[in-house]
């Protein structure tokens, strides 16, 4: 049996150097093509594999799966099918791509199942139920917290104590390319002491990760930390769009509500937690110890590398922000073990992000909130504009990989064009 991660794997499809999508990763997504119907595909190289061909040919069907689930408009029942079935279809990839396997010659069939990724549009991967946003960069909640509240004393005192989150809005999460409307909405202009009403004039985005639950729970029950990863199929980048101004008057005391529900953007590949395997670390030191149903042990957090690019309407791009995964206090086997600690059920599909990912220099900063300082230091663009904020017409754009032993694993793109209020 192939080993879908063994860095020695070539496939006969091109792979250019560089490309987040060699044949160790092979991540999951939707296409159609040609106005087609949706269908399930992998990415590979500059290509997708379209699984609902593949399986009519019979390439899956010893693995006892439902053709039809490859043609369906999300991965939902794919996933439902459990790690066991999911991670038998990777392999199988590797092997049809894999230019040294012997069974068969696949390349012969590349025309009718194997498309250049410019030739499909890429669709919403997911239909996700329910979306929570953790707050789980140290270095994030200690710069909003200096900021807002105390610069000696900048966290709230049950921070080191919990991955604090909120509960946010899964409709309008949208996939990568689609257009953000910039929000309406109530905001108290500093020395106000009436609030107005208008569009945000503090737009900015959030540099996220965000896990996808691929196995159900009951009413009920809690997940243990040590299993939690077996309710994590994969992750995506995630684009946590803000309006600062908005989100300042309104969330006291319940949190976030009109400032960060109207959008949200992600990459349109599901990304494996097996292909991650390699990228393994470990976390920062948690301190105070934090109590028994949140301890854990191994490596659970992640090298991947996190860049944030903005693009102005008509001119050159600009990476604004350089971060990784791996800085997060807070991992995802807490996040989800806490999220279900009091019996909240889990559904395939639903998805939880990280909370904005910053690190320890000005310039790992995952917001414009702090990159900027709340507005104070504006960063100058090529074309010779500033941005305290983010203006109409420009562009964000998330990338996000790891390497290790030569294999890049990579989510390609989650870009957002905003657009001005109605």
């Amino acid at each position: 049996m192939i080993h879908a991660n063994n860095p020695a794997l070539r496939s006969w499809v091109d792979v250019p150097p560089g490309s987040d999508f060699p044949i160790q990763n092979l991540p999951f997504g939707v296409v159609r093509r040609n106005g087609g119907s949706p269908r399930l595909a992998v990415a590979i190289g500059g290509h997708v594999a379209d699984l609902k061909i593949l399986a009519e040919h019979g390439f899956f069907d010893d693995l006892k799966i439902d053709r039809e689930v490859f043609a369906k408009p999300y991965l939902n029942d794919f996933i439902a099918l459990g790690k066991a079935k999911t991670s038998a279809v990777r392999n199988r990839l590797s092997q049809i791509l894999d230019s040294d396997f012997e069974e068969w010659d696949a390349s012969e069939l590349a025309p009718f199942f194997l498309f250049p990724q410019s030739e499909v549009e890429t669709l919403m991967p997911l239909q996700v139920g329910d979306y929570t946003d953790f707050y789980s960069s140290l270095e994030h909640a200690s710069n909003v917290g200096a900021m807002f509240r105390d610069p000696q004393n900048p966290l709230l005192p049950n921070w080191r104590h919990l991955p604090v989150a909120y509960h946010g809005r899964a409709s309008s999460i949208v996939v990568s390319g689609t257009p953000v409307r910039r929000p309406k909405g109530q905001m108290l202009p500093t020395g106000a002491e009436q609030p107005i009403f208008g569009p945000s004039i503090r737009m900015d985005f959030e540099l996220e990760v965000a896990f996808v639950v691929g196995k159900p729970t009951e009413l009920g029950q809690s997940v243990p930390v040590h299993e939690a990863e077996d309710y994590i199929f994969g992750l995506v980048l995630f684009n946590d769009w803000s309006a600062r101004d908005i989100q300042q008057w309104e969330y006291q005391p319940l949190g976030p509500f009109l400032g960060k529900n109207f959008a949200s953007t992600i990459s349109p590949w599901v990304v494996t937690l097996e292909a991650l395997e390699p990228l393994r670390v470990q976390g920062p030191a948690q301190s105070p110890q934090v109590l028994p149903y949140l301890q854990y042990e191994g490596a659970r957090n992640f090298d991947l590398h996190l860049e944030v690019w903005i693009q102005p309407e008509q001119a050159e791009p600009m990476r604004v922000c350089r971060s990784n995964f791996k800085y997060m206090y807070w991992n995802m086997a807490q996040q989800l073990a806490h999220h279900t600690v009091n019996g909240c059920n889990l559904r395939v599909g639903d998805m939880c992000a990280s909370g904005t990912i910053s690190g320890p220099t000005p310039d790992s900063y995952g917001s414009m909130l702090e990159l900027t300082w709340r507005g104070t230091k504006p960063l100058t663009m090529p074309d010779g504009s500033t941005r305290a904020f983010l203006h109409d017409g420009d562009i964000v754009i998330l990338r996000g990989w790891g390497e290790r032993n030569g294999v890049r694993i990579g989510f390609g793109e989650a870009t957002g064009k905003l657009l001005p209020a109605l």
